[in-house]
């Protein structure tokens, strides 16, 4: 087979380009960035993709960048515990979850990939039953035996493929982000969710240790709004922007007001994502992670779904002899999936935890949770999350039985 184009170099693309070489398929990366800059903040890389990253034998190297998630707390703006729940290998599953900046875990990836140019932006391609050529920005052109479009929302590839996509879709709640040094809180390996949407959501969690007991911690804050900006990842901000709504969290397991005062770059974009498609594959080309799917960041799944596609496209690839047919069959695979958890991040994502009892409670401290919602309920939200975007144990035992 002539060599796959892999057109971007994020998380999807280069966990593709691993995947390939793995399996002696020949792949060429193609990133529209000049350089390779540090850029973004906290990502979750949750059980499933774990697993796939494990096997590629990054795990070491995951677990000495990152901090190893080990539960899930879930409080109302008042500081009252509601939920908490074990996470990865806490949680009797086989793979651990990983909390880390995204510039660590692209850093992972980049250092055992090969063939990856800079400075290239694909500007489209064409193809035909022989092979597919792309176009670059440059007057440039490369061909080869299929194309993979791993470059995000924005996606050229996408844009030929389904002209009539439009812009992304605004979900009604603008999100701030931020990285703070901080001290290790509730035991330095917990991920924090507290609040609620109307009235302004925290999400929190380290993504990595220091020798002084200090931790690089990542934060969130999410409020539903009308008013927001033109989607950008990179748009910087300030905390004044927001902290009228936080000024008062300052509880016993942590002081959220000071934390944030103690940020230096604050990121301000709003939370979007797209109508599900009812094709990727066109021929010998394809959509990958973002490009093929892209979903509000309510789950901590959407670096996990394009490690997810790249492991089976790649599989696809390596068990047909026809790029065509194996593109067909990846989609055949993960677009129904994927569209799921598209629809459930939109609807029922784990913080949906905090959207009953802010509706139950009418926004009000309680005296006993259990007078609230039962625990029985709570488990299940969360575990109903797991099962639609495929990391709840049963679905992870099975996949290590067909390993």
């Amino acid at each position: 087979m002539d060599e796959i184009l892999i057109v971007g170099g994020g998380i999807g693309g280069l966990t593709l380009a691993l995947e390939l070489a793995r399996r002696g398929i020949a792949y060429r990366v193609f990133e529209a960035a000049p350089e390779m800059r540090p850029v973004g903040v906290g990502v979750n890389l949750l059980p499933h993709s774990t697993r796939i990253l494990a096997a590629l034998g990054l795990e070491p190297e995951l677990a000495r960048a990152a901090v190893e998630t080990a539960e899930s707390h879930f409080y109302n703006r008042f500081g009252q515990l509601i939920y908490k729940e074990p996470l990865g290998r806490r949680a009797d599953v086989d793979w651990p979850q990983f909390s880390i900046h995204r510039a660590d875990l692209q850093a992972a990836l980049l250092q055992r990939a090969q063939n990856v140019e800079l400075d290239r932006q694909c500007t489209g391609f064409a193809q035909d039953d022989k092979g597919v050529t792309l176009s670059f920005a440059d007057g440039s052109s490369v061909s080869g035996a299929a194309a993979i479009g791993c470059d995000g929302i924005h996606s050229a590839i996408r844009r030929q493929l389904h002209p009539g996509d439009g812009e992304p879709r605004y979900s009604g709640v603008n999100m701030w982000r931020g990285v703070t040094r901080w001290p290790a809180f509730l035991g330095g390996a917990t991920m924090v969710r507290a609040g609620w949407l109307a009235t302004g959501k925290m999400v929190i969690y380290p993504i990595r240790r220091y020798g002084d007991g200090t931790q690089l911690v990542n934060w969130v804050f999410e409020i539903e709004t009308p008013e927001h900006q033109p989607w950008d990842w990179n748009r910087e901000a300030r905390v004044e922007d927001f902290f009228a709504h936080v000024a008062g969290w300052t509880f016993d397991w942590l002081d959220i007001p000071a934390m944030l005062r103690a940020t230096d770059t604050v990121l301000e974009y709003p939370m979007v994502d797209k109508d599900p498609l009812a094709r990727w594959t066109f021929g010998r080309v394809t959509l990958l992670g973002d490009a093929a799917h892209p979903m509000v960041p309510r789950g901590s799944n959407g670096a996990g779904q394009a490690i997810l596609d790249a492991h089976a496209l790649a599989d696809c690839l390596a068990g047909e002899g026809d790029p065509a047919a194996a593109l067909a069959a990846y989609e055949a695979v993960r677009l129904g999936p994927t569209t799921d958890v598209v629809l459930e991040n939109r609807h029922n994502p784990p913080d949906a935890i905090l959207r009953e009892v802010y509706e139950r409670t009418g926004d009000r401290p309680f005296a006993r949770i259990e007078d609230v919602i039962g625990h029985a309920e709570l488990r299940e939200i969360s575990e109903r999350y797991k099962r639609v975007a495929g990391y709840d144990r049963d679905s992870l035992k099975r996949k290590e039985a067909t390993t």
